[in-house]
């Protein structure tokens, strides 16, 4: 007898709907995997034998045959046990066909029928429910992660045979429902405010401009400045994350095995910081099969690249077309995927590479073909895509002393939200602009307007920095958000010139 089971495999960071056929016939014994499965896959058959017999049940003395369709893409992952060893037992009549054609199944199993998580729940769920179907069947410790798609029954289970129980109708279970608003809230606490940090109030102003409009930042600094403690207080200062912002962080993280324990959605805006020691693959992404890398995992949010000259030159190049599309796409000779990576990128730096050059309470030790040779690390090309360079000198003993706190993050987030409320609605419509670093060149003569003033202030400074045509673009999108930070319609010359300010790294190369 044929028996069929709905399921679903991950590609990429979405999941392709998958149906595992079972047929049973008479011969000798054998177990065979057919449709290119990999090698978690092809071993199943160990664990659905030693499940289904621990569970109670008599396996199949015959001749077993599993296809999993569509047979012309790769299916890897050990969520396939599950449905696999429902699809034996449904072919042995112990679960009828009725009973499996409107319910997905997915789940790991262990040997003695225990169902075991397996990562990205979250875009099988959605697939599952973009199929039609009713329900679907999921390991216990992923019930919450499944909850957060409505609109379909999630039910949760924790052995073999309670999924062959709830199937047949002997031991009825009720749906997984989490309360999403709770969830949201619960999980948006910081610990880190920006009232820790003392003095650098310039600094914090270029947070404040680079939070309200999604604008990378460049912080050149001797050490102990503060430029990472200011790095990994930005996301405090960044929008809450909408529901579907938060679905999306969530299945990269999901499909990545990294969701927190006991966090169905991630609620927070994520902050990751890899070591300089990282590969090209490891921080955009691949593999045999691709994986999303750093800058997905850093969607929705921040990528701290900490002392960037120390990074691998190639590693940084690759970073051109996230900052520039806010995607990666990975082509290899069976498929090419895309992953998305909109992020804010805060990169720091010293100004040489003993870090003293220009620090008055330090002697700097560097030759001026060592300090070229640093500069030169970090290319033109990369250096024009990152919207705000601005230097983080030493805090003086006085503030560092002071009892006095800084603005703490709320406020400057409130400030920051409204900005973003601005931007929402100047962009009501446009599909893939949602902030000012994204506006195209279209959208920067219609919202970018100059006075006489504000066009001769930034035709001086073009003449005499000598910016390229990708610097002024910058300088206009970073001078529309100071506007939309001020409440203003137009751009005046204030805006324009305190944007210039922020393109420090021009200015050197000019002199």
């Amino acid at each position: 007898m044929i028996a069929k089971v709905f399921t679903s495999s991950v590609l990429g960071v979405e999941a392709l709907p998958v149906e595992v056929e079972v047929d049973i016939v008479f011969g000798l014994p054998a177990f065979s995997t057919v449709g290119l499965a990999e090698g978690a896959v092809r071993e199943s058959k160990d664990r659905v034998r030693a499940a289904i017999k621990n569970s109670g049940y008599e396996f199949p003395n015959k001749k077993i045959t599993v296809n999993l369709a569509p047979a012309d893409i790769k299916k890897g992952g050990t969520g396939l046990d599950l449905p696999i060893a429902l699809g034996i037992l449904a072919a042995e009549e112990m679960i009828t066909a009725e009973q499996l054609q409107n319910f997905a199944v997915v789940g790991e199993l262990a040997l003695d029928g225990l169902v075991r998580p397996v990562p990205g729940i979250l875009p099988m769920v959605l697939a599952a429910r973009k199929s039609g179907l009713s329900g679907i069947l999921v390991p216990l410790e992923n019930g919450e992660e499944a909850a957060v798609v409505k609109g379909i029954k999630i039910i949760a289970i924790r052995y073999l045979h309670q999924a062959v129980e709830f199937l047949t109708g002997v031991q009825p279970l009720e749906p997984t429902r989490i309360d999403l608003d709770s969830l949201l809230a619960n999980h948006r606490f910081h610990e880190v405010d920006f009232a820790d940090v003392k003095g650098q109030e310039h600094v914090k102003r270029a947070m404040e401009v680079a939070a309200a409009g999604d604008h990378n930042i460049l912080m050149t600094g001797p050490p102990g400045s503060g430029k990472t403690m200011l790095a990994r207080r930005l996301p405090t200062i960044l929008p809450d994350l909408s529901f579907e912002e938060a679905l999306e962080t969530t299945k990269i993280y999901s499909v990545c095995g990294l969701l927190p324990e006991k966090c169905g959605l991630m609620a927070q805006r994520p902050f990751r910081a890899p070591h300089h020691t990282i590969s090209d693959a490891g921080l955009i992404g691949g593999g045999n099969i691709p994986r999303p890398g750093e800058v997905s995992l850093a969607h929705n949010g921040v990528l701290f690249l900490d002392e960037m000259p120390e990074f691998k030159k190639n590693v940084l190049e690759v970073l051109r077309q996230p900052l520039e599309d806010g995607r990666v796409t990975i082509a290899r000779a069976s498929s090419t995927l895309t992953f998305p990576a909109r992020f804010v990128l805060v990169a720091a730096l010293n100004p040489c590479p003993c870090g003293h050059l220009g620090d008055s309470s330090h002697h700097c030790a560097c030759t001026a073909v060592q300090v070229k040779r640093y500069e030169e690390k970090l290319s033109g090309p990369l250096l024009d895509r990152i919207d705000i360079h601005l230097e983080v000198p030493a805090v003086p003993f006085q503030q560092i002393a002071s009892s006095t706190e800084g603005e703490n993050s709320h406020t400057i987030k409130e400030r920051v939200t409204r900005a973003r409320n601005i931007q929402k609605q100047r962009f009501k419509g446009r599909k893939g602009i949602y902030s000012n670093s994204q506006m195209t060149s279209r959208d920067l003569k219609k919202f970018c307007a100059l006075d006489a003033p504000s066009l001769g202030l930034l035709e001086r400074g073009m003449a005499q920095l000598g910016l390229s045509a990708r610097a002024y673009h910058r300088i206009l999108k970073i001078a529309r958000t100071i506007a939309d930070l001020a409440g203003s319609n137009g751009i005046g010359h204030e805006h324009i010139a305190e944007a210039i300010q922020y393109r420090r790294l021009d200015r050197g190369r000019a002199l």
